[in-house]
This record gives structure tokens, C-alpha cells and sequence, in this order.
């Protein structure tokens, strides 16, 4: 049995930094990964950035094949990237391979050719990823005309009719992004609204846009059946209607990616959500064992995992005073036209914890910049707590959201009252000065 020192399981982007933080040390580092397809994880080869170069070919009125060829080259090039980023250090081993738990250090790797490797690690970092939830329903099996978003990002055509099961921000984007090319567009949502998890004055913003854009929604709905041909898929609905369509793309969230990974040989414990159970240190319950990014259940974003490399190159080399306990005013965003980005507490929620708040308000239409990108729809929302004058959340629904909400999670991380903002001395034109109108 060969033996390691550092062994990272899975190319994601928490895991190749810090295999490439350890190379720096001149430690040596095996990093396993199942799939050439994959270097760099999710984010690079399946979710963020191909997902939002699509989007933003789309809002550029690209063809969806003109769009599948510029995200494919894009994706080619960071894939390449990111494996000679590990690959060239000197005390850096990629292995292509399916990694498999024989005890709480020793692992088997199931090479591509069939052969098999055994390595034994002082440490071990599990950074495994996550994987679509396929819901169970009759006849819902994958293939050429039912897709998770992966393959709705390389498809060979484009749908003319395409139902996207689930109301989330996987299936929100993909479904402004498939209508924008084109696509006549319905998504499947159980609930009687999307965004539940919005103040209901936000997302009934957000529902009624992408109706007027011509997206259609079947809500209380359940997905019952389905029927999928070589050209067509038949959905089969819980009120006995149904609907024929090109594609399914099943979005109902994704779970962590453990299968086959041999936990069970192991004293590795699980969560009630199986995930990887983790402290705030991001160790299991097996001492020199870590599990990083969606593997261990915190939320689902490729800056999480990044965080999270922080946290185990804080407890490993640094002053150990790093943990998720410090994790707080995390910014989110789903990325629809206008993107749509939150931090913190809804009023809703503020309201129930007690807060004595007071909302601030303002129509996107009002900042000056809104009419220079001709997109005017949406709303800057802020909570702040008045005994304070912290910041306690804020939803930005309008153009660049996806970037000025940085600046409100920076004032909430470092604890500065709303005035800071509202003060402040922005660059014109831009979205962020709407903050000298709106915080008055």
C-alpha cells in the first residue's frame, strides 16, 4: 500500500486550493478525480460559470448553438487551466479515479483502465461535491429528453417546448435563460408560490416579471408520470392533466455526493440530510479527515467552499481562530434578468426575531444607471435595525445586483451602521449610489 501525506478526494474548488496551498508548503498531495470532465469541480465545468456565460449569451441575443459553442470553449479552457494548476507542481499527483474508503485513511483508487490503486494518507480531505436529486416518479429516468442542468448546458438542439421541474434557483435560471433563447418555457413548482423564502412582496415582483415575459407556471402541482420518446416527453400531472413537450429539466435541488465513496467502512458519520457530519473546524468525527464544500451540508456555493479552505488552512497553519461560527452575512444571488441577490434577514424575519427595524425602499426605476442599461424593473429593499443602526438584510432585485450586494454584506461583516453606506461617495453612473437616496 502506498502511503501520503495529504490525499484530496475530488477536484472542487475548495480542494484544489488548498492541494495547491500544501504543494506551496513543497507538501506532497494526491488529488483523486473520478473525471477528466471535472477538473476545477461543479462551478467551472457544470454550474456557475457556464451556466452564467449561457445566461449572458442569451441576454447578447446569441442563437442557443452559438451560446453552447462560446460556453463550451469558455469551459474547455478553465478545465485545462485548472488541471495544470495542480498538475505542474512538482509534489502534486492528479490521479484519474474513483476513490473508495477501505478504513478511516486507506483508500482504493479504481483507475480508468480497471487497475487499482491502494494509498494510505495522514490526512484526508473529502471534497466530493454534490449530485441532482432525481425525484421518484414514475418513468422519470434521464436521458436524451429528460436532463438535470449539467447536460442543459451542451445540448445538441434546443428545445422548442422544455418543462423545468422545480421552482429553485437552479431551475429559475435555467428556465429565463431557455426562454430567452427561445424556448417556450413551464415550470413545474408543488407550491402555490415561488421564492417562499423572499418577503412575499419581492418574490410576487419576481413571479409576475417572469410571467409577463411569457415563462409559464403550473403551481400546486405534482409531477406524476412521465413518458419520455426518442423526440418528446409526455408529463403526466396530480390534477389528470397532461402536457407533451421537447425536454424535462429536472431541478428538485442536489444532494451530497457519497455514493460508492465506501463511508461505511469507515467512522465517518453522516447527518440526518446525508451529508458528511463536520464541526465547526470542518473535521468529521475520524481526527485528520475533513470534508469540504457541498459534501458536508453548508450551503451550496462555490464561495462557500472556498471559505471553507480557509477555515482548514486557518486550522492547519495558521492561529486556528477561523471556523463557521464567523460565517455570517453570506450573500446569495439567482441569476435571472434582472438577477435577483439577498444578505441577511428578510423584514419578515427581522420582524419575528424582534427587531425594532426600520425598512428602506426603493424602486429600481428611480436610479439613473436603470435607464442607462434599459433595465428598470425591480427593487432595493434594506433592513436595519433601528436601536443599532446595523444593517440586518437586504434584497436588491435589479440590474448588477449580483454585484452591489457585496458592498451591503461588507458593511454588515464588518459592522458598520447603515449611514456608512448611505454616506458614502460612489462613482456615477452606477446601481450602488441609489444607497446616498435610498438610506435617507
Amino acid at each position: 500500500m502506498e502511503t501520503i501525506k495529504n490525499l484530496v478526494i475530488g477536484f472542487g474548488k475548495g480542494g484544489k486550493t488548498l492541494a495547491k496551498t500544501l504543494a506551496q508548503r513543497g507538501e506532497a498531495v494526491m488529488v483523486v478525480e473520478q473525471s477528466s470532465q471535472m477538473y476545477g469541480g461543479t462551478c467551472i465545468n457544470v454550474g456557475c460559470l457556464p451556466s452564467k456565460n449561457m445566461i449572458i449569451n442569451s441576454e447578447r441575443h446569441l442563437s442557443f448553438a452559438e451560446g453552447v459553442v462560446h460556453q463550451s470553449a469558455l469551459t474547455d479552457r478553465l478545465r485545462n487551466k485548472n488541471y495544470h494548476m495542480l498538475a505542474d507542481e512538482p509534489t502534486v499527483e492528479v490521479v484519474d479515479g474513483k476513490a473508495r474508503f477501505m478504513g478511516d485513511h486507506q483508500v482504493e483508487i479504481e483507475l480508468g483502465n480497471g487497475d487499482h490503486r491502494q494509498v494510505e494518507a495522514e490526512r484526508v480531505f473529502i471534497d466530493t461535491g454534490a449530485q441532482p436529486v432525481i425525484p421518484d416518479i414514475p418513468g422519470l429516468t434521464l436521458g436524451e429528453r429528460i436532463i438535470t442542468s449539467k447536460e442543459a448546458l451542451s445540448l445538441p438542439y434546443q428545445p422548442q417546448t422544455m418543462a423545468v421541474l422545480g421552482a429553485g434557483h437552479i431551475g429559475l435560471e435555467f428556465a429565463s435563460m431557455y426562454h430567452q433563447y427561445g424556448t417556450d418555457v413551464t415550470v413545474i413548482n408543488r407550491h402555490e408560490h415561488i421564492l417562499n423564502h423572499y418577503d412575499r412582496d419581492v418574490a410576487e415582483m419576481v413571479e409576475q416579471d417572469l410571467i409577463s415575459a411569457g415563462i409559464h407556471f403550473r403551481m400546486n402541482t405534482n409531477l406524476v408520470q412521465v413518458e419520455a420518446t426518442a423526440d418528446r416527453v409526455t408529463l403526466t400531472f396530480d390534477n389528470g392533466e397532461s402536457q407533451t413537450l421537447d425536454a424535462l429539466l429536472v431541478a428538485s435541488g442536489r444532494r451530497p455526493n457519497i455514493d460508492d465513496l465506501g463511508l461505511e467502512n469507515t467512522g465517518i458519520q453522516l447527518t440526518s440530510q446525508g451529508a458528511i457530519q463536520v464541526n465547526e473546524r470542518l473535521e468529521t468525527t475520524i481526527p485528520n479527515v475533513w470534508a469540504i464544500g457541498d459534501v458536508n451540508g453548508g450551503p451550496q456555493f462555490t464561495y462557500i467552499s472556498l471559505d471553507d479552505f480557509r477555515i482548514i488552512n486557518n486550522q492547519l497553519f495558521g492561529d486556528q481562530t477561523r471556523s463557521t461560527k464567523d460565517r455570517f452575512a453570506v450573500p446569495a444571488t439567482t441569476f435571472l434578468t434582472p438577477p435577483l441577490s439577498s444578505v441577511g434577514l428578510t423584514e419578515q424575519a427581522a420582524r419575528a426575531q424582534g427587531y425594532n427595524i426600520k425598512v428602506y425602499q426603493q424602486a429600481a426605476a428611480g436610479i439613473p444607471k436603470a435607464h442607462v442599461t434599459e433595465e428598470t424593473r425591480g427593487l432595493y429593499k434594506v433592513i436595519v435595525d433601528q436601536d443599532t443602526q446595523k444593517i440586518l438584510g437586504a434584497v436588491i432585485y435589479a440590474a448588477e445586483s449580483h454585484e452591489v450586494i457585496n458592498i451591503v454584506a461588507l458593511a454588515m461583516k464588518t459592522h458598520q451602521p447603515y449611514t456608512v453606506l448611505r454616506d458614502m461617495i460612489y462613482t456615477h453612473p452606477t446601481m450602488a449610489e441609489v444607497f446616498n437616496d435610498l438610506l435617507k
